[in-house]
């Protein structure tokens, strides 16, 4: 029998329902906690609120109550969040960088489209070089996004098509170091990914509801709706603060340091060995940034430039995929020279600052 209240539950009123609930007496930690799975049909949980929200009004938000409402135990006892509620939070992070991805394809669509309406001064607002800088930079991001969200996810299907694989025969050694491979991929990748295309997407919304002017102010513009829908994205299913905490695991142990090494041997054409060269010596300032703030042998210090390193993390990594699109799409071309040159600049701005940082700096903070 499950008793107690539980909030901010998306789409609390469903038929079915996966509870995590102490199944433990006496324990405070993670360990202590149980997967469930509750039956509307025993109708012993009451929806007590649902919550008046800035944004995705269509998704009701619910507080839920428990009373004496029965439930069946999913899998092992202890292991709900450890195992189980990790699993769901990873597959729910790809599933928020898709969203992101979604959102900020609309709000680029509705930038473009009324950049070509409006006129001021006799032409066209889509002329103006501060609009079009501002479309084509939306656009830029909305390409790493989507070039990272794949990339993603193709390394969590391999792993996924292992983890089948592995439940129906014994895999030979190759296929279990490549399906370790795989995970740890996947493992680094999706919380960059929640972060970066979560950040873009609330960055895309802002400028597109810049380009409308006052009118995307207004309630007569999708703009407005959209840009209440993407602030959301950087929140839940673990803020872009927490997906720092578990991707900076990849920058520690090297994951995502040696994916780069593995893009920079891809070979490019001869107009875009430039790039290639750019990206490399990017990883080499990487790596020597890692380095520097390791050796500083402070946790709290790692913690202080974790997102720091993971940006500059993420910048390398997009930039290669962006270059290695280019390859298959001419249209990628722009999106990689303007992305890698600018991404060189942020970059260095967050090594150079790293540089000069000294761990009593830390005190300016607290």
């Amino acid at each position: 029998m499950l008793n107690g209240v539980k909030r901010f539950i998306t789409n609390g009123d469903a038929d079915i329902s996966l509870v995590l609930a102490r199944s433990e007496e006496g324990t405070t930690d993670a360990r202590g906690l149980s997967l469930f799975v509750y039956d509307k049909a025993y109708n012993t949980v009451k929806v007590r609120r649902i919550e008046h929200k800035l944004g995705i009004i269509g998704s009701p938000t619910c507080e839920l109550v428990f009373t004496n409402a029965p439930a069946e135990l999913v899998g092992d006892r202890k292991m709900g969040l450890i195992k189980y509620v990790m699993s769901l939070m990873n597959g729910a992070r790809l599933g928020v960088g898709a969203q992101s991805v979604g959102l900020s394809e609309a709000a680029y669509r509705e930038a473009v489209k009324y950049a070509n309406e409006r006129t001021q001064f006799g032409k066209t607002i889509i002329n103006f070089p501060a609009v079009y800088e501002m479309l084509t930079d939306m656009r830029v991001k909305l390409q790493a996004s989507r070039a990272l969200l794949y990339e993603t996810s193709r390394f969590v299907d391999v792993y996924k098509a292992y983890s089948h694989l592995a439940s129906e025969r014994k895999l030979e050694k190759e296929e279990r170091d490549e399906m370790k491979e795989f995970q740890r991929l996947a493992d680094a990748f999706t919380p960059l990914l929640k972060m970066i295309t979560s950040e873009y997407c609330n960055q895309i919304a802002y400028d597109s509801l810049q380009i409308h002017g006052g009118a995307g102010f207004m309630k007569d513009f999708p703009i407005e709706r959209i840009y209440r829908d993407a602030r959301i994205t950087t929140i839940y299913e673990g803020t872009s603060q927490l997906q720092v905490v578990a991707a900076i695991k990849g920058v520690t142990t090297g994951v995502f340091l040696n994916q780069m090494n593995a893009y920079s041997h891809v070979e490019v054409a001869p107009d875009r060995e430039h790039l290639r060269r750019m990206l490399i010596e990017m990883g080499e300032e990487y790596q020597s940034t890692i380095a520097a703030v390791v050796q500083v042998n402070d946790t709290e210090y790692v913690d202080f430039h974790a997102r720091r390193m993971v940006e500059m993390a993420g910048n390398i990594v997009i930039g290669y995929l962006l270059l290695h699109d280019s390859a298959r799409n001419e249209d990628y071309l722009p999106s990689a020279e303007i992305f890698i040159r600018k991404a060189k600049a942020q970059n260095r701005e967050r090594a150079v600052y790293i540089a000069d940082f000294e761990l009593k700096d830390l005190g300016h903070f607290k």
